[in-house]
């Protein structure tokens, strides 16, 4: 269950999210959509989640701040022949056309989407998001056995991967060791792709974001900060 709170810095509010979780430690983080969200063991008292988030509230803003600096990011898509749509991090100019079957082609930097029968968005989005997720389900495992190769040199055991939309979140790693991808990521960088897949298999000996976690990051991925404000500037 989420529950809502509101600080007050510098004249203006600043709302945030709290989840109550089976975890030992609070942590704070802002999404690129602005949202702060607060992770809190079951227990915590609120006026305790004040204090903390007052204590951060800097570092909030200034995230908030960087966040705002990538909008409006990708606009609203109309599946209409014309506007661009991208895969693996490249641009395609869309166009739509009628045919024997429903299908998507890419090339020369085109998209070509063939609709049998009445052209609509409906069915042009349709068609696409069918596209979109053969190609995740052909790219991404076998990235993600080039990044696991080398957390099995650590000792790691391989997660299991699934691949599914997802509204806020780019991946997740459950307890059960279950590691999930957004879909939408194969619409940006393969290496983005790499440091999203990484930065979840940290959180497989560091559940937080604990100075651990970074140093683990960047033992395996030492640009890993270039890669995370790249995939940024994607809308999910």
């Amino acid at each position: 269950m989420m529950e809502k709170g509101m600080i007050h810095y510098g004249g203006e509010q600043i709302g945030f999210n709290v989840l109550f979780v089976n975890r030992k430690t609070m942590e704070i983080a802002v999404h690129p959509d602005k949202r702060v969200i607060v992770k809190a063991p079951l227990d915590t008292d609120w006026s305790h989640i004040e204090k903390r988030v007052r204590k951060r509230v800097r570092w909030i803003v200034k995230q908030i701040v960087h966040f705002s600096q990538f909008e409006p990011r990708t606009p609203p898509r109309s599946y209409v022949s014309g506007e661009t749509h991208l895969y693996l991090g490249k641009q395609y100019r869309l166009k739509v056309i009628t045919g024997e079957r429903d299908s998507v082609k890419v090339m020369r930097r085109q998209m070509m989407v063939t609709i049998k029968g009445r052209i609509s968005a409906d069915r042009v989005k349709d068609c696409l998001l069918s596209w979109y997720r053969k190609k995740a389900w052909e790219k991404m495992p076998q990235i993600y056995e080039t990044v696991m190769g080398r957390f099995k040199q650590h000792g790691y055991d391989c997660p299991q991967l699934q691949i599914r939309k997802m509204k806020t979140r780019w991946g997740s790693l459950s307890q059960k060791g279950r590691l999930t991808l957004n879909l939408s990521l194969i619409r940006v960088p393969k290496d983005c792709i790499e440091y999203v897949i990484t930065h979840e298999l940290c959180h497989i000996q560091f559940n937080d974001h604990s100075a651990g976690f970074y140093k683990l990051l960047e033992e395996l991925m030492p640009d890993w900060q270039r890669r995370k404000n790249r995939l940024e500037i994607t809308t999910l």
